[in-house]
């Protein structure tokens, strides 16, 4: 049976992800909500005998928060029945207007929604609808919410996309970028000594991932043996060699995506970027050696996702041009 799931607009590597992720989803409650359904026709429209039903089949519908019966209108005419029992307040309720109310049930009668962020708890859910008919009759649906924390996660791990990304950053700052210049920072001044630092750090250091704010003189770093918290290196750390002692030498690692070798030309390539172009230059720019990822954020407030191999690949006036 086909399945109803609509997806919003973004990469098609997160949108492959969630698909198949809701897929799996739709085919764990299908087939009872169906069933389910099948057992609400015969008591439509006597509430005392529909909570009883929604209140036997409760358990059946895995992961479940709240179950209730919706006329075709989407007004509620059960209780919300709960793991803790019946909710008679919501008897009554219009859910006409609610977002997986606004979505279009196919002809098989299930719907997935989207997820959408909820009354009761603000928190993001999912509901489920199945059509429910008696005698080929459309009846109204049977309702089933879910909050996203309590459902299985059944897709694989999502890999971040490495294609090329160009993302604009803000407009006020876009509009002016011409009427700006860069001016030298402490980092600019000693950039041959911050650069060396930056690559023992990577090479032989343990450092996996750096963000290098070019026009305020500091890098952010994280590191292997200790993932979880950042360290900031301002500009006096970067022009000391002596720093790198803070940190346990260890081998470079061998799942890494950058080779150890391509470290010092890319960091070469970020220097250059930033000392090019007076108008058009480089604020910070982020390299991570186990995704392969580089990012630089140009003076435009552009910023650029791409893998270390096509960065190396460009020479200087193409990212002049391409900065804007």
């Amino acid at each position: 049976m086909p399945i109803a799931i609509t997806l919003a607009s973004m990469k098609e590597s997160q949108k492959d992800a969630i698909h198949h992720q809701r897929l799996m989803l739709a085919d764990l409650l299908s087939a009872p909500l169906a069933k389910l359904a099948a057992n609400c026709a015969a008591a439509w429209g006597e509430r005392d005998k529909l909570d009883i039903v929604l209140t036997d089949g409760f358990r059946s519908i895995p992961h479940c928060v709240f179950l209730y019966a919706l006329d075709s209108n989407g007004i509620q005419i059960s209780d919300n029945v709960s793991s803790t029992g019946l909710l008679p307040e919501h008897y009554g309720r219009d859910r006409s207007q609610r977002p997986y109310m606004r979505e279009t049930v196919p002809s098989w009668g299930f719907l997935l929604s989207d997820a959408y962020l909820s009354l009761r708890a603000n928190r993001p859910s999912l509901t489920a609808l199945q059509v429910v008919r008696r005698d080929n009759v459309m009846l109204g649906f049977l309702g089933a919410d879910f909050d996203l924390r309590d459902l299985p996660v059944t897709a694989g791990h999502y890999e971040e996309s490495r294609d090329w990304r160009q993302i604009k950053g803000d407009p006020a700052i876009r509009s002016t970028v011409f009427q700006q210049c860069r001016i030298n920072s402490l980092m600019d001044n000693n950039m041959e000594s911050a650069m060396a630092i930056l690559e023992e750090l990577l090479t032989e250091r343990g450092m996996f991932q750096a963000v290098i704010h070019f026009s305020s003189s500091r890098a952010t770093i994280w590191l292997m043996e200790d993932p979880y918290r950042y360290r900031i290196l301002d500009h006096e750390a970067l022009g000391d060699p002596d720093v790198c002692l803070l940190y346990s030498r260890r081998p470079y690692p061998g799942d890494a995506l950058i080779p150890q070798d391509r470290i010092d030309p890319i960091l070469n390539g970020m220097r250059q970027l930033r000392l090019v172009d007076e108008t058009l230059y480089l604020r910070s720019a982020s390299i991570n050696i186990f995704n392969g990822m580089i990012s630089l954020t140009f003076s435009c407030d552009g910023t650029h996702y791409m893998s270390w191999s096509e960065f190396l690949d460009k020479d200087m006036s193409f990212w002049v041009g391409r900065a804007t």
